[in-house]
């Protein structure tokens, strides 16, 4: 009788020790992890930091399905998922700040282009003034003067995207306008220099 009652409590010791080491379900970490991931896409880091957005999401998936298969187990253990859980929220983090200092990059790009565009604009409106006329040169002066108007055009269509926060159409859209007032300076330039040497050699 002594026997049985000992072969009990040791039983119950050991079932004891048993399910003390189950552990409850992370419910905290894996709220944190979402609201991290939630935190770095407001900041835009789906866009402007897309491949470590993607590869989150996918230690996130990785995460859940520990979760999952641990809750499945008689014998529960969370301790890979709640490893894996912290590390999506550090990832998150770290893609916010990527996002974030991507969108300031991309700020001062579309800045510096636009203020090199509006000093193109002014040196080549004086180009053309400067620029020789005659039967080709007035009908190619016009098209200029279009095309100057185009890009003006193309800067008010890049402070509205600014100001709405499509920084990456901004910077595209203000790129291009560079290029083509720079196009038109190296244009303007040629052709006054070809006059003045050909004016020149009279």
């Amino acid at each position: 009788m002594r026997k049985s009652k000992q072969v009990f409590l040791i039983s119950g010791m050991a079932l004891t020790m048993v399910f003390s080491g189950c552990s409850n379900l992370p419910q905290e970490m894996i709220d944190a992890a979402n609201t991290a991931i939630d935190s770095a896409k407001t900041a835009g880091a789906d866009i402007y930091a897309s491949e470590s957005f993607s590869a989150l999401q996918d230690s996130m998936m990785v995460a859940m399905e520990k979760v999952e298969s641990a809750k499945s187990k008689f014998i529960k253990n969370y301790s890979e998922s709640e490893k894996m859980l912290e590390k999506v929220s550090t990832m998150a983090g770290e893609a916010k700040i990527e996002s974030e200092n991507r969108i300031e990059s991309m700020k001062a790009e579309i800045q510096s282009a636009v203020e090199e565009t509006k000093r193109l604009i002014t040196e080549n409106n004086q180009l053309v003034s400067e620029a020789p006329r005659g039967k080709e040169g007035t009908s190619a002066l016009a098209a200029i003067r279009n095309e100057i108007s185009m890009i003006e055009t193309s800067l008010a269509e890049v402070a509205d995207m600014f100001d709405n926060g499509d920084y990456i159409a901004a910077n595209g859209k203000s790129i291009a306008a560079k290029e083509k007032a720079l196009d038109i300076n190296v244009e303007l330039k040629e052709v006054i220099a070809k006059y003045k040497s050909a004016s020149a050699k009279r």
